[in-house]
């Protein structure tokens, strides 16, 4: 199944939001009903690809199969830009000026290699596509006259060590399929990013990609043990060891690198035994600062839950913390600062996380709420993407960024964020609720992860630019990273660029001439053009 051309994931799992819902954004934000609806798919008009037959044929060589590449309207138009609320707006306009040339489909990494060859000889640009799931400009490349190189036929489990605990996955295997294969084996990977249900095993590579169960299982990056890149010069593989000091870790350039380097083919994770159980439960604090400091305490000293996540009171107020059921009300529990606290594992070793982890939230001020909000946060941890398509269809806008930052700076880099949000849309005419929560921790910092709804105005596009814009300068200014788990993208770039400084720019850049020596792969994608 394809996802929603002009929306998230699987149609049939969108639902209109509620009456409460509609009501609240009339009267907090001056949301007016939508009256425009998105056109039909085949109402769009794509332009001819301008691309030499002799091209197509050498691609169709490529892949060994012409099927498999594909130059009608439809698959050009469903791999158009990613998935941020710009990227949806312009798309719903009927805006295709990124659209790809051509839509081409290898099988192996032979066949990935074979068509960077072709491309780098009819100068094509290239740009990898998995799960389409990026929300930072990080599938429309600074350059016409691309292919999107889709990765979903390499999608297989290639193999599996149960002495070693590793597993070597293709990138176009989504992350469902992936834990359904290794469930087949025992165990699981345990990265449930919100993206979960289409990201792909390549694009969580590619993006450093950090998942819900981040304090028990890791990030996608420490995840990773080894790594094939299909480059334009050849094969890259990184990774003889769990850990090496063979000089600097190749990868770490692959990690992150979106596409600019190469085209992952494989990459090798650790895996663990699937857990004999798993319990969510809710956690009231009175103040996000109390919170946060619990959070602090768990992520330092321990015992550290594998769920470990904090709605500011904004977002608890809303409902935001538990997205299936915004705009619900339940007593008190909507006041102070809800948390979702996961533990994973054995019965017992579960029994005596959950009896410590408990014993230090209640020292440090957090109320037990009980089973239900986080076994309603697990039943809906995948439908905020849901929910923004509607809150589009309903007039607001809606759209998420993120950053990370030490314990120490997390007050002034919230207060900062939240201020440059409201000040940059409320001078726009169209001012903000602004929420945050922390969703990925650390011994030494955690992450912050903010949600913007506002009315849409005359042009949603033009009024989030310049905010985002100084969001970004504030998330700077405070010492925040630019991204913690969204990537670079273009949205991102020249941000990234001050973050990495003059010199790291240029080895980077050097890294990619060596690679990509005629620039091919995601032009303008992490770094700027020359």
């Amino acid at each position: 199944m394809d996802m929603l051309w002009s929306g998230w994931g699987d149609p049939a799992k969108a639902a209109p939001l509620p009456d409460t819902v509609i009501g609240l954004l009339r009267d907090l934000l001056g949301v007016k009903p939508h009256s425009a609806a998105a056109p039909a798919l085949e109402g769009i008009a794509v332009p001819d690809p301008e691309v030499d037959p002799t091209a197509l044929a050498d691609l169709a060589d490529a892949v060994g199969d012409a099927a498999q590449v594909r130059t009608d309207a439809e698959s050009r138009i469903r791999h158009t830009r990613g998935k941020s609320t710009p990227d949806l707006l312009r798309i719903r306009s009927g805006d295709v000026t990124d659209v790809p040339e051509a839509v081409v489909l290898p099988a192996t990494h032979d066949e990935v290699l074979a068509v960077l060859r072709v491309c780098r000889r009819h100068g094509l640009a290239v740009v990898p596509f998995g799960g389409g799931t990026s929300v930072v400009g990080g599938l429309a490349p600074q350059r016409r006259g691309f292919v999107a190189l889709d990765l979903r036929r390499m999608d297989g489990l290639l193999d599996l060590d149960p002495v070693s605990r590793t597993a070597t996955l293709q990138p176009g295997l989504r992350a469902p399929h992936a834990e359904a294969l290794l469930a087949e084996h025992g165990f699981t990977l345990g990265h449930f990013p919100q993206s979960y249900e289409w990201a792909t095993i390549g694009g969580f590579a590619a993006a450093r990609s950090s998942g819900q169960a981040s304090a028990g299982y890791g990030r996608f990056d420490e995840m990773v043990l080894g790594l094939t890149l299909a480059t334009p010069r050849g094969t890259l593989e990184t990774g003889r060891a769990p850990r090496s000091a063979a000089g600097p870790d190749l990868r770490q350039l692959v990690l992150g690198s979106e596409g600019a380097f190469g085209v992952i083919t494989a990459v090798t994770v650790r895996i663990r035994p699937v857990p004999q159980t798993r319990v969510y439960e809710g956690w009231r604090f009175a103040s996000f600062e109390e919170g946060t400091a619990a959070l602090r305490r768990l992520a330092q000293d321990g015992p550290r839950p594998t769920v470990l996540r904090l709605s500011d009171e904004t977002e608890t107020l809303i409902g935001l913390a538990q997205p299936d059921a915004i705009g619900s009300t339940d007593g008190g529990q909507h006041a102070g600062c809800q948390a979702i606290v996961g533990h994973e594992g054995t019965e017992e070793d579960t029994a005596h996380t959950r009896e410590r982890a408990a014993a230090v939230l209640r020292a440090y001020g957090g109320t037990y709420l009980g089973a239900e909000p986080g076994e309603r946060w697990a039943h809906g941890r995948y439908s905020a993407p849901y929910l923004r398509d509607a809150l589009l269809d309903a007039g607001a806008f809606a759209e998420t960024l993120e950053t990370a930052t030490f314990w120490s700076r997390i007050p002034a880099l919230y207060t900062a964020v939240r201020a440059a949000l409201t000040d940059a849309l409320t001078g726009a005419g169209t001012p903000p609720l602004v929420m945050c929560h922390i969703s990925h921790v650390y011994e030494n910092g955690a992450s912050l992860y903010f949600t913007v709804v506002s009315a849409q105005g005359e042009d949603p596009v033009a009024h989030w630019t310049p905010a985002k814009h100084a969001a970004n300068e504030a998330v700077l200014a405070a010492g925040g990273t630019i991204s913690h788990h969204h990537g670079v993208g273009t949205d991102h770039r020249d941000w990234y660029a001050r973050e990495a400084g003059v010199l790291g720019v240029e080895a980077l850049r050097a890294v990619k001439d060596r690679l990509d020596p005629d620039g091919l792969l995601n032009p303008g994608i992490l770094l700027p053009l020359d």
